[in-house]
């Protein structure tokens, strides 16, 4: 698990439609730019939080998201942190792996996430769903 961070703003998105994406994709470039990220940094924060929140809706069906400014260290930086009670993934190992998809995708969603932001953890157990927080540094 990563270290416990300082929270100066936290929004939380319930995901249960294609329509709660797009909330959180607006709403993540609304957040990075506040905490002071760059259009190309929030361009690219925005991308994670919308691989995670399409991986919960396409394999869970639905869950949250919740974004957070964050300060640990006297650093500065974006957390986003995705939860479903889904099927979770059986071969963790295998899904960070580029072109692995158990469903009809590219296979890029995860491991994109882990490249995209520096701070990255999962956990998935079968039948008790995935928690994933992804963290960017300014």
């Amino acid at each position: 698990m990563l270290p416990k961070c300082r929270v100066a703003e936290e929004v939380r998105i319930e995901l249960i439609d294609a329509g709660d994406n797009a909330r959180a994709v607006m709403a993540s470039r609304s957040l990075a730019a506040s905490v002071g990220f760059d259009e190309s940094a929030q361009f690219l924060i925005a991308t994670a939080v919308s691989e995670l929140a399409t991986n919960i809706l396409r394999y869970a069906g639905s869950g949250e998201v919740t974004l957070r400014h964050i300060h640990l260290d006297g650093r500065e930086g974006f957390e986003v942190t995705a939860l479903d009670a889904g099927p979770g993934i059986g071969d963790l190992e295998r899904a960070m792996c580029d072109h692995y998809s158990t469903g009809a995708s590219l296979g890029l969603g995860l491991p994109s996430v882990k490249r995209i932001m520096n701070d990255f953890h999962i956990e998935s157990r079968p039948k008790r769903g995935t928690l994933c927080v992804a963290r960017k540094w300014r």
